[in-house]
């Protein structure tokens, strides 16, 4: 195939380097097709919000550095009321205890999951870097990575449900929910696979930008590997595994938090937003196997449940898929950046964004301000914008939040 592949865009709230990027993408000769999500902001190589489908070949900076990183809301059998009384310090403190928070976080001593008991020498990066995995199991990272609690409202009847009440779905998306209509007590929690995903995304990018090297017409960032070769099938194992290990990670950090509450779980929904999965799409009247990357961007298949959340004031919302071919069955992965972190230091002041979080009823145990509601688009705008991709069944209020404390280095 020649020419551009075709694109469309939802949203009007986005700045004219990302829709550069976005261009750059669908003019590479393995794209075939496009998207670009109203949250989109400009990233390394393919935006923020930018949904690429090419054909045998994968391309590492469209996954991203933080490869699988994943949203979690867990819903638990404590009340609601728990936030507002007595039993508030012990919310905050099962935080505070059970995950870790910044650049190189990790446990003195190695929590357990099955998936440190998989084949790791799927490639010479992860066989390397397991022991690394393993400490870090459990923890959060920096930039804009969470664990809150909140309030998820469940909607009365006539809101979009998902096709079943418990599913797993190849590739990092999975859900058990039949709540009925009611205000419950969440977790929610955002993060990746951490230091190990973030070497796997530095060696295959640089294979592929080696292998690119010589061709004016490839953007260093958008050089691909081909899935026949040995370094396409090498990244494209190690990041199936950072997409397990990603999983594994946020159930870690939610059983912990919940056992140390004393808590039951009553449902829960989970999904990658940066990954690249080998789907079937219909492009130009053909039905092709496709590898359809989503650089934050959530699946939205017809009937797939995910989470797509807004600031640490603003709501975020429990999403079913409504299947739509026109975005390549995706919609954004969360409001989307308006302000460079770099602006936003510049120009917040921590007494204002204290009066905004006091306003929301939100308590903040630690953040950076590069991370303040400010910096971010309004989420109901996003949601709006893209109606046709997805249908909210729940919304989620933060109440207790915490991120990396201000200072630390930005790993997304």
């Amino acid at each position: 195939m020649s020419g551009r592949a075709a694109y469309e865009r939802w949203g009007t709230e986005i700045d004219r380097a990302s829709i550069e990027q976005m261009d750059a993408a669908c003019g590479l000769p393995v794209a075939r097709a496009g998207a670009l999500m109203p949250d989109a902001h400009v990233g390394y190589g393919l935006p923020i919000g930018g949904v690429l489908a090419t054909e045998g070949a994968i391309i590492p900076y469209a996954v991203g550095v933080d490869i699988a990183c994943r949203m979690r809301l867990t819903v638990v059998d404590v009340p609601p009321a728990a936030l507002e009384g007595p039993e508030r310090a012990r919310l905050v403190r099962a935080i505070e205890s059970q995950t870790r928070f910044g650049v190189g976080a990790q446990f003195d001593r190695p929590r357990e999951h099955a998936v440190m008991d998989e084949d790791w020498s799927v490639s010479p990066v992860t066989r390397l870097h397991k022991d690394r995995a393993w400490k870090q199991l459990g923890t959060s990272g920096s930039g804009n990575h969470f664990v809150e609690w909140g309030v998820l409202t469940v909607g009365p009847g006539g809101a979009a449900r998902p096709e079943s009440s418990e599913r797993t779905v190849e590739g990092g998306s999975g859900w058990r929910w039949d709540l009925a209509p009611g205000r419950y007590l969440a977790l929610l929690s955002h993060s990746g696979s951490r230091g190990v995903g973030a070497q796997v995304c530095e060696h295959y990018s640089e294979l592929a930008m080696r292998i690119r090297q010589s061709d004016p017409r490839v953007p260093r960032r958008l050089s691909w590997l081909d899935m026949d070769s040995t370094e396409g099938r090498e990244y494209f194992d190690a990041m199936n595994l950072m997409g397990r290990y990603a999983a594994a990670n946020h159930e870690t950090i939610h059983r912990a938090v919940v056992e140390d509450l004393g808590a039951g779980v009553i449902g829960y929904v989970e999904n990658h937003h940066n990954f690249a999965w080998k789907e079937r799409h219909v492009i130009g009247g053909q039905e092709r196997e496709l590898i359809v990357h989503r650089k934050g961007a959530t699946p939205a298949g017809r009937g797939v449940l995910g989470v797509i959340p807004g600031s640490m004031s603003a709501p975020g919302y429990v999403v079913v898929g409504l299947g739509s071919a026109a975005s390549l069955r995706s919609a954004s992965h969360g409001a989307g950046r308006r302000m460079s972190r770099s602006a936003a230091r510049r120009t917040l002041t921590w007494e204002a964004v204290r009066r905004r979080l006091a306003d929301a009823g939100v308590e903040l145990l630690s953040a950076g301000i590069d991370e303040a509601p400010g910096v971010y688009k309004d989420i109901d705008v996003v949601m709006e914008s893209q109606r046709d991709l997805v249908a909210p069944v729940a919304r989620f209020d933060p109440r207790i939040v915490k991120m990396a404390p201000d200072g630390e280095r930005a790993e997304d």
